[in-house]
């Protein structure tokens, strides 16, 4: 990584959706718009806000936490692909560490996943049952950077399929302490079941969102509650579907209809108001770096690309309460060759990654 005090980022620099500027400089990795008597070094494309992955988990893998070199691998991975900052949906690693490191994207720590027992993957959560749900909230509120991550459902193998883990007041009272403790709450939920009542306790966010209906959605529009659609994530579950076939033919009947009808379920979302945000769900079974991947399945969907872009950019960055490109912000942004608002696919190509206003690469 090079350090350079002063960088010129001159061409398009798209500073909002509809706000664009000839130049911007890095000075002391702090953004500023006015030029500053030193000399600079200079970087020509088109300039975006360092792009966000709201779904992703460092210090994760398919078996569980993994070490911090594997952590850092996944970060740099990341940071590669320009995401810049990360909602880390649910991980049992600390990974403070890397608050301490200029180099690495920034992260938002949802705590621990908070699970129904035996009701998730295995290593993956606290599994707890609904008498503990408000304290072990309480807990990762505490622990997190202003979120909670709760399963709101999974497999009942009783069942045969997907069913909500939590009952609805036991759900009521961990949002609400959550909230009490200014921290906002989502919750991994694929099926129809669990998405009223979690909504209707004062959820602020749903994880793949995959169950949505012509019910539900007026009701999310109505509250205001974000999805983040993990759309390279549910591409996977015909593979899942096929591997449990055998054992429990009705929920894997149910992961096929779920995925069969996923773009229309975005596409009804993002047009009844729904705000919509991008998340690869990276470091589960899923590799990192797939923020770009996921920008093109919202589009695919039918979101606009320009929707599709602040989904990762200006919108997603307000949403988390973090600064784009605005004077005195780090100075986090990603440089391409060409619009990626004529085609998102550019966003694959980063020809420049810059972090707290140094020059990775």
């Amino acid at each position: 990584m090079s350090d350079h005090t002063v960088l010129h980022v001159k061409g398009r620099v798209l500073v909002g959706p509809e706000e664009v500027r000839d130049e911007v400089w890095a000075v002391d990795g702090r953004i500023t718009f006015e030029r500053p008597r030193a000399e600079a070094v200079t970087v020509h494309g088109w300039a975006l806000p360092g792009l966000v992955d709201a779904h992703c988990h460092v210090g994760l893998d398919q078996h569980g936490p993994v070490d911090a070199v594997t952590s850092e691998k996944q970060a740099l991975t990341d940071r590669e692909a320009g995401t810049l900052l990360i909602r880390d949906a649910g991980s049992p690693s600390d990974t403070r560490w890397i608050d301490d490191r200029e180099d690495l994207p920034k992260i938002v720590r949802a705590g621990r996943h908070i699970a129904r027992t035996r009701r998730y993957i295995r290593n993956y959560a606290h599994e707890i049952e609904p008498e503990d749900l408000v304290a072990y909230v309480a807990r990762e509120a505490r622990r997190g950077d202003g979120w909670v991550k709760l399963v709101g459902d999974w497999i009942d193998r009783d069942a045969g399929d997907l069913t909500a883990c939590w009952p609805r007041a036991a759900v009521e009272a961990a949002i609400a302490e959550a909230h009490r403790l200014g921290a906002r709450v989502t919750a991994h939920c694929f099926a129809e079941d669990s998405l009223r009542d979690l909504v209707e306790a004062g959820i602020d966010c749903i994880e793949h969102a995959t169950g949505l209906t012509e019910d539900t959605i007026p009701l999310f529009a109505e509250r205001g509650v974000a999805i983040v659609p993990t759309l390279v994530n549910i591409a996977t579950f015909p593979s899942l579907a096929a591997g449990g076939e055998s054992k429990y033919p009705a929920w894997s009947a149910h992961m096929r209809r779920l995925h069969e009808r996923r773009y229309d379920t975005v596409r009804a979302a993002y047009d009844a108001g729904i705000p919509v945000f991008v998340g690869t769900d990276a470091g589960g079974s899923l590799a990192h770096g797939l923020v770009a991947a996921e920008v093109a399945e919202l589009v695919k969907a039918g979101i606009p690309p320009l929707q599709a872009l602040s989904a990762t950019t200006w919108g997603a960055r307000s949403w988390l309460g973090r600064p784009s490109l605005e004077e005195g912000a780090p100075a986090d942004l990603v440089v391409y060759d060409e619009d990626p608002r004529a085609d998102v696919r550019v966003l694959a190509a980063p020809r420049q990654v810059v972090l707290n206003g140094r020059l990775i690469g």
